[in-house]
């Protein structure tokens, strides 16, 4: 008998045990749960006009299910508690969390087979499942119990039912009262009527069972809105008055049609980055609407163009375009087209607004500010586009123009003027002003792009082109893109002066400078003031174009997602184009119309008309002139004497060209042989060449050219050491450009003087 009772004594202190710690791991469990946790609040997102844009909502990896809401509420609504509390848990004030009257009934009607089945869980119960989803079984169900008890302990009844209110299910992705108000009835939630609210809130009991925008959906949740208003009549919560009016509204009851996204899914994920990395912050977190600048109009007609113009040159090789209108005044994106369509086989995921590319010639019109900018280069200077000091560059028509005016140089987007000033300015100081601009951040050493930074191999992207341009469209005020009314805006910086700007400004929008390589009345022309610059880079990869007017700013970008070549796609005609099409839709152009308005004139400068051979002023001798717009410090002399003009004046000096066609003699006067003075001006010394592997070979050359004085009927060029070429001095050698370091020497035959080597490399 005593070891019956011992072994029954030890059952129970086991028995104990095991209580106390199912008890303590409960209890632990519980607490864990006990925390009022969910998502953060999803945006809905309008364009400037109010129109619905998109939801950001939050993807579920495992599903693959978005969700949108959580919307919290900064005071429960009254008539939406009422109706809540009325169909979820009508003792809700009278329970901890655990309403023993709901499980006693609940339990009662399991165990009648034949009578009417309802469920025990309450709010708090609800809250504690919505946190934390399991499977319905008896265990869960406990730790749903108890959870919801240590909720309603900690934070209180009103906490666990705004918590309610913000994660119950509404149907079609909606989670939370606040927001299906939005999306549903595109109304505050304090705004909802009795109807509406009754419809509503009949919903989280079978958001799929009860989806108001399924017509038997509708119809179920309907007829359980009806039971709302009844229970709240009788409960004499709303009066007769107010729910017979509920009832008929609840039966005339049609759902609005649902807000639909445009086909602007990359405009969508930009703003989904620009949420996330917090650049763009709701005003209200309890109502988070964000208001971009968009204009849909703008956006779809953008759209459309693009897709239009890109099926036309499809069969030249593009595949993508990319383009963008931005506000000139503000800043603000009126409409974004990161590809022809994100779903596009032809790399269409690329937003290629975002995409580093190779800009051709767009970065010039910065490297002719800055030089402005240094006192470098003044609008009467003569910039040589001539093959001496090319250092292998040329100009896609593979010719050379002379001496130009910057005007011209910059309008008819000449490669070796700007390379040359881009060596007068230095490497170092222009990568750090482009760097500045915001159009590159890259932290390679300059010398690694060389001179041909100007004309391309410096990478960036359409959305920094835009801003950079701004600056330009501004007078000099650098502005961030704007993207939303919520969005913080810095002060503008002044990254150029006024004057500089201005000027080039002018630069740009002169038509009559762009010839002869730009024809007049094409696709660079306007009938209103517009300022244009297009790029090409090698191997026609990219076509670009970006232009401003008085309201606007453009740009395009035309290539293809694998960096393959197009057949001889150039910026003015491709990119340009579409920049003129959209800027016709901006502006309402009419065929025919013409503005007789100008962009803003530098204050500080009158307009001259200079000769544009030697960039003097014009005393009506000089045929061909533009309008400069000069500073009195800068107001060159005349192109050409008047009659009567002193006529003792010492000549201009003879140059050795000058003196060979007039038969000068070039002896000594001893009759000895002269020395003769040997040089390489063509390639300089050091020059970094990059070379074109898609330009046929015999364009792929690279001149020399020699200095030599006086004059001697032949010289002989050395390449790495080896004669080369036998020719007279004037003339210049082609050398068939090869990759690698290469040396460049000339020789006389049978004498001893030599040039200096001048070192060459070749990418």
């Amino acid at each position: 008998m005593t070891l019956l009772r011992s072994r029954r004594s030890t059952l129970v202190r086991l028995s104990s045990l095991v209580l106390a710690a199912g008890v303590l791991v409960y209890g632990y469990l519980i607490n864990q749960r006990a925390q009022l946790i969910a998502p953060a609040p999803t945006p809905i997102l309008y364009d400037r006009g109010g129109t619905f844009l998109a939801q950001i909502g939050h993807a579920d990896g495992a599903s693959g299910r978005i969700d949108y809401g959580y919307w919290p509420l900064e005071q429960l609504p009254d008539r939406v508690v009422k109706a809540t509390l009325a169909l979820e848990d009508g003792r809700f004030y009278d329970h901890i969390g655990i309403d023993p009257y709901a499980v006693g009934r609940a339990a009662w009607q399991n165990l009648d087979a034949v009578g009417r089945r309802s469920g025990a869980s309450t709010i708090a119960m609800q809250v504690a499942r919505m946190q934390q989803p399991e499977s319905r079984t008896l265990i869960h169900k406990a730790l749903e119990a108890g959870t919801g008890v240590l909720l309603t302990l900690r934070y209180g009844r009103d906490a666990m039912l705004g918590q309610y209110l913000r994660l119950a299910p509404y149907g079609n992705g909606s989670h939370g009262i606040a927001h299906a108000a939005r999306l549903y009835f595109d109304k505050p939630v304090e705004d909802l009527s009795w109807a509406e609210i009754a419809l509503l809130s009949a919903i989280p009991q079978s958001p799929t069972r009860l989806n108001p925008l399924r017509p038997q959906g509708l119809r179920r949740a309907i007829h359980r809105g009806h039971q709302m208003l009844g229970a709240l009549a009788k409960q004499k919560i709303i009066r007769a008055d107010e729910a017979e009016i509920a009832h008929r509204q609840l039966d005339r009851m049609r759902m609005p049609d649902m807000p639909r996204r445009p086909d602007a899914l990359h405009l969508i994920l930009r703003y989904h980055d620009l949420i996330e990395n917090g650049q763009i912050t709701p005003a209200s977190a309890g109502t988070p609407l964000i208001h971009t600048t968009i204009d849909l109009t703008l956006q779809a007609d953008t759209t459309a163009l693009a897709r239009q113009y890109l099926d036309h040159w499809r069969s030249a090789g593009a595949q993508q375009v990319g383009a963008m209108v931005v506000s000139r005044q503000t800043g603000e994106v009126l409409a974004q087209v990161g590809s022809s369509n994100y779903y596009d086989k032809h790399a269409g995921a690329f937003d290629y607004t975002r995409t580093q590319r190779s800009p051709g010639s767009t970065l010039k019109p910065f490297v002719y500010a800055l030089a402005f900018e240094r006192g470098l280069l003044k609008p009467t200077d003569m910039l040589l586009d001539l093959p001496e000091g090319a250092s292998g560059i040329g100009d896609a028509d593979r010719e050379f123009l002379g001496p130009m005016l910057p005007r011209q140089a910059l309008a008819n987007s000449r490669n070796v003027p700007a390379t040359n000033l881009l060596r007068s300015i230095g490497l170092e100081t222009t990568f750090r002003f482009l760097r500045d601009l915001g159009l590159h951040d890259l932290e390679t050493p300059a010398d690694y792009f060389g001179l041909s930074m100007a004309i391309g191999s410096l990478p960036t992207r359409l959305d920094r082109l835009m801003r950079a341009y701004g600056a330009l469209a501004n007078d000099g005020q650098m502005q961030d893109l704007r993207w939303a009314r919520e969005q913080p805006q810095p002060q503008s910086v002044r990254v150029i002066s006024l004057d500089t700007a201005r000027l080039i400004t002018s630069f740009l929008s002169d038509p009559q400078a762009r010839l002869p390589s730009f024809h007049r009345y094409g696709t660079l022309e306007y009938p209103f003031p517009v300022a244009i610059k297009t790029g090409t880079s090698q191997g026609y990869r990219d076509a670009w174009a970006i232009a401003y007017s008085e309201k606007v700013i453009v740009g395009v970008w035309i290539g293809r997602g694998d960096d393959g070549t197009m057949s001889r796609m150039t910026g003015a005609g491709s990119a340009a184009r579409l920049v003129h099409a959209i800027l016709d839709r901006v502006h309402g152009n009419k065929p025919g119309d013409i503005a007789d308005v100008r962009f803003p004139t530098p204050p500080d400068r009158k307009p001259m008309q200079v000769c544009v051979v030697n960039g003097k002023t014009n005393d009506n001798s000089c045929s061909q002139t533009l309008v400069e717009w000069l500073k009195p410090d800068e107001m060159p002399k005349v192109a050409a004497r008047s009659p009567g003009a002193d006529a003792n004046l010492k000549p201009p000096p003879i140059s050795a060209t000058a003196e060979r066609s007039q038969n000068y003699s070039l002896a000594n006067a001893d009759g000895s042989s002269p020395q003769i003075r040997l040089a390489i001006s063509t390639p300089a010394r050091n020059s970094q060449i990059w070379r074109n592997p898609e330009q046929p070979a015999a364009f792929d050359r690279l001149p020399l050219k020699a200095d030599v004085q006086p004059h001697v009927p032949q010289i002989v060029w050395y390449v790495d050491g080896q004669p080369f070429a036998v020719t007279d001095p004037d003339k210049p050698v082609f050398w068939p450009i090869q990759s690698g370091e290469h040396r460049f020497q000339i020789r006389l035959p049978y004498r001893d003087e030599t040039s200096a080597v001048v070192p060459v490399y070749v990418q």
